[in-house]
């Protein structure tokens, strides 16, 4: 296979000059600069496609209506249009990407157009990259207390003067002093006039949950008091070296990381103790500090749990945000005398339970969330324990009074997790789903585009023809 880069159309890589390779790769660069610039302009036309306005009165839910109906949706600062909620479902799944990112996406392009004109002009000038103009809308957005259009603009010809070449700190500092111009915090009661430093907070201890290394690793991070900051700085290289004293080999920064997990253990123990807590203890005399749920997934045809290597093999899965565990780490929990480690066998994934009714029973409730583990929506990553428990075929709560048979039983196959917002997208919207098999669900979209999710995943079936009319909604 030949191949070829941006900007040398059938050009031999090994053919190229250095000096094409870095034009070739400078010609791909601006392509993609154009390509995000469009993207934003397609965006926000898709948001003026979908005012409030557009939203039809839809059937009211069968509990009462506790989910609610479309609502508008402000996705940006004051002074944005607002849009009808369902239609950024659309939008991300036709682009890969949850709900939530193609929500931003919006926000971030009516943002530009509305608020940040000089930077979206810039922006589609190809004078600033669209990530770099995408940064300064999310701080707009999200500035505390909120930014006004005449706030939002000075922020604009400050960022537009410097072609958008402002960094976090910088950024941050900027929207602080925004707020301080205009006027914007006289009303907060944490706000000293007589301080010359922006009343804006920016301390923060931050898990990213949804960042985690194959190694079995989360990033932590955190911006603290300077006070705090060196206080923690000392107590981290005092475990550190505590760690190296008693025969660690591990390098530096991996004591560090495991004295800050020493700190948080040794905290929880120390609470627990002086509440007076009655829970259980290790043989040290101290609370159990740390509790691991582990839902372990045997193999029918094992005769015995001869060990974890049978159980687990390599990795483990810890539900709790679908991260991976290492069989390392689960024999080092095991090792820690005050770590309660707790191995529950999962209910049998195969098997199709059943219950009278319309409730769901926590037997099965609980066999569904392991089936799927996540909402079935198309790139949705909630935790299936965090959602609700849908019936796939509506439960007809007439059917039994009226002699019918029931459409929607409370079965397993007819059981599938949704968050809340896609579960309300479901019942008042003309997206549709079947399964197809255990686990296995096929989305068809109001505009006709259709997506099979299953536990890999989200896989795009087929599009839609570019004049498809959205169907009638129900």
């Amino acid at each position: 296979m030949i191949e070829t880069l941006a900007g040398a159309p059938g050009a031999e890589v090994e053919d190229l000059s250095a000096s094409a390779l870095l034009a070739s790769i400078r010609s791909a660069r601006s392509d993609e600069d154009a390509a995000a610039a469009r993207q934003l302009n397609l965006a926000a036309r898709w948001a003026d496609l979908h005012p409030p306005e557009s939203m039809h009165t839809a059937a009211t839910f069968g509990d009462g209506g506790r989910y609610g109906l479309e609502h508008e949706e402000p996705i940006a600062g004051p002074g944005c249009p607002a849009v009808a909620e369902f239609c950024i479902a659309e939008l991300g799944t036709v682009l890969g990407i949850s709900s939530t990112a193609a929500k931003r996406l919006i926000g971030h392009a009516l943002e530009l157009r509305h608020r940040l004109p000089r930077l979206w002009a810039q922006v589609h000038a190809g004078a600033v990259p669209a990530w770099r103009a995408r940064t300064v809308a999310e701080a707009t957005i999200h500035a505390t207390p909120s930014l006004t259009v005449e706030a939002a603009r000075w922020v604009d010809a400050q960022v537009a003067a410097v072609a958008g070449r402002v960094g976090p700190a910088q950024l941050d500092r900027l929207v602080a002093e925004t707020i301080k111009r205009h006027d914007l915090d006289t009303h907060d009661p944490t706000s000293d006039p007589e301080d010359g430093w922006q009343h804006v907070d920016p301390r923060h201890a931050t898990l990213h949950s949804d960042d985690v290394h194959y190694a079995g690793t989360m990033r932590f991070e955190a911006e603290l008091d300077i006070a705090d900051a060196l206080d923690l700085d000392r107590a981290l290289a005092h475990g550190a070296e505590t760690l190296a004293a008693l025969g660690s080999v591990a390098p530096l920064d991996s004591r560090r990381s495991q004295a800050l997990g020493d700190l948080a253990r040794t905290q929880t123990a120390l609470d627990l103790h002086t509440q007076g807590s009655t829970a259980a203890r290790s043989e040290d005399g101290l609370p159990i500090a740390r509790e691991v749920v582990l839902h372990a997934h045997f193999d029918a045809s094992l005769d015995g749990l001869d060990g974890l290597e049978t159980v687990f093999g390599p990795t483990g899965r810890m539900e709790e945000g679908q991260r991976l565990v290492l069989l390392e780490q689960v024999k080092d929990w095991c090792r820690d005398s005050r770590t309660k480690v707790t191995v529950k066998p999962v209910i049998d994934l195969t098997a199709e339970l059943t219950a009278p009714g319309y409730d769901i029973p926590d037997r099965i409730r609980e066999q569904v969330i392991l089936r799927d583990r996540t909402c079935v929506f198309p790139w949705c990553t909630r935790q299936a324990r965090a959602c609700d428990i849908d019936h796939v075929i509506p439960y007809d709560a007439d059917a039994d009074t009226e002699g019918r048979p029931q459409p929607g039983p409370t079965v397993t196959s007819n059981l599938a997790p949704e968050c809340r917002w896609h579960h309300r997208l479901k019942t008042h919207t003309a997206w549709r789903y079947d399964v197809t098999g255990p686990g296995v669900y096929e989305w068809t979209s109001p505009h006709g585009h259709r997506y099979r999710r299953d536990r890999t995943g989200t896989t795009r079936i087929s599009g839609a023809a570019d004049d498809a009319a959205p169907p009638a909604r129900p």
